[in-house]
């Protein structure tokens, strides 16, 4: 047998050993539902302090709405996320990170909007933590899904500056690392996991955790002039693309093409986690690069079409995004993918629609009033 084979035994094994704690997240997903992940609760208001940072926090419905409007997804085909539980995030954080988000002033420095530390907790926490445990539940069953089905998006997460001890810029759980973490505990075909990192951002968190474990795989193509200029973070990147401000299409597109090829047939992963940030978008205030619509929504699917050829599990997360623009370029490019046949699912597709009671249109009306109210919050 193999060093290889043996090392897999054996992490397969040490999973098997572990006692693993009961989850809501990992649900059974019908056959007629689009490994698309979604809820109502992704988006984040509260008396309009979310408009204080750049970021639109409303921007998870806009995508979902988006792809309701063109007819790609109903509510009755598309999968709502549950919220990650303590018992699920303990995972990879720690106690005593989990304790300092009980501190209204901790997680205004996460969020970085100032007024948040001024807020009862259980505010906090039901304003503007609890929208990130979705999410987060959301990233976590995308593995699930990816395994089964071949691809997954979850329309939110992509917390990719949040560690196992450490959050930041904008991000309080590491959505990311828990993912992979429940897939090597739970998925047996799962032991090696390319990360590819194209959000403008450097993935300073999910690179501390995985630090030191060769079953993770981490290419990263950032700009090196902004945040979070983590250099010890750097040491675990396998494949490190750093881009200068007014990087173009032109440029970026061969870089993504060619490094996303290489990296496949370098590691030879069972699944990619594939962090789709569109701050890179021509505009972007934090951003600083110059990828236009169309450039990102090639982007994806460049990655989507290396990665499927090879007949890989890819679950895509939504990450940074600082332009209200960017929820219909996310849209958009989802529904190429589609259009491409790089995300199938003949079953949605072909679904009836179900039949209409008085409780579905009571139903359908608190959830559409729901997504409007987060829609203009």
């Amino acid at each position: 047998m193999s060093d290889e084979l043996k090392e897999k035994d054996e992490d397969s094994s040490e999973a098997t050993k572990r006692e693993l704690h009961e989850t809501s997240l990992y649900q059974d997903v019908k056959p007629t539902q689009w490994p698309i992940i979604y809820s109502p609760e992704y988006n984040i208001g509260f008396l309009g302090l979310e408009k204080l940072h750049p970021f639109d926090a409303g921007k998870w419905g806009k995508v979902y709405g988006f792809l309701k409007e063109a007819k790609m997804i109903r509510d009755d085909t598309t999968v709502r996320a549950t919220e990650a539980t303590e018992r699920d995030l303990l995972v990879v954080h720690t106690k005593g990170y989990l304790n300092t988000l009980k501190w209204s002033f901790h997680v205004a420095q996460i969020t970085e909007v100032p007024p948040v530390a001024f807020l009862p907790n259980f505010i906090v926490q039901r304003k503007v933590l609890r929208p990130f445990r979705y999410q987060t539940g959301g990233t976590i069953l995308a593995g699930k899904l990816a395994q089964e089905r071949g691809w997954a998006i979850n329309i939110g997460g992509g917390f990719h500056h949040c560690s196992a001890n450490q959050g930041g810029g904008f991000c309080a759980y590491a959505d990311i690392t828990l993912s992979i973490k429940f897939m090597f505990d739970r998925l047996q075909s799962i032991s090696k996991v390319l990360i590819i990192d194209l959000d403008a951002h450097q993935g300073n968190g999910h690179e501390r955790d995985f630090m030191d474990d060769d079953r993770v795989y981490i290419m990263d193509v950032y700009n090196r002039g902004i945040y979070p200029y983590d250099g010890f973070a750097k040491r675990a990147i396998k494949r490190k693309v750093e881009l200068s401000h007014g990087t173009d299409d032109e440029v970026y597109l061969e870089l993504v093409d060619r490094h996303t090829k290489e990296a496949l047939e370098e590691f030879q992963p069972d699944a990619v986690v594939y962090n789709a940030g569109t701050d890179i978008l021509e505009g972007d205030p934090l951003g600083n690069l110059s990828i236009t619509a169309q450039g990102i929504i090639e982007r994806d699917r460049l990655v989507f079409s290396h990665v499927r050829s090879r007949n890989i599990p890819i679950l895509m997360v939504t990450s940074g995004g600082y332009q209200r623009s960017t929820a219909r370029i996310i849209a958009d490019s989802i529904l190429n993918l589609k259009q491409l046949g790089l995300i199938p699912c003949e079953d949605a597709e072909n679904a009836p629609k179900p039949q209409i009671t008085v409780m579905d249109l009571i139903n359908g009306f608190i959830l559409a009033l729901s997504e409007f109210i987060c829609h203009f919050q």
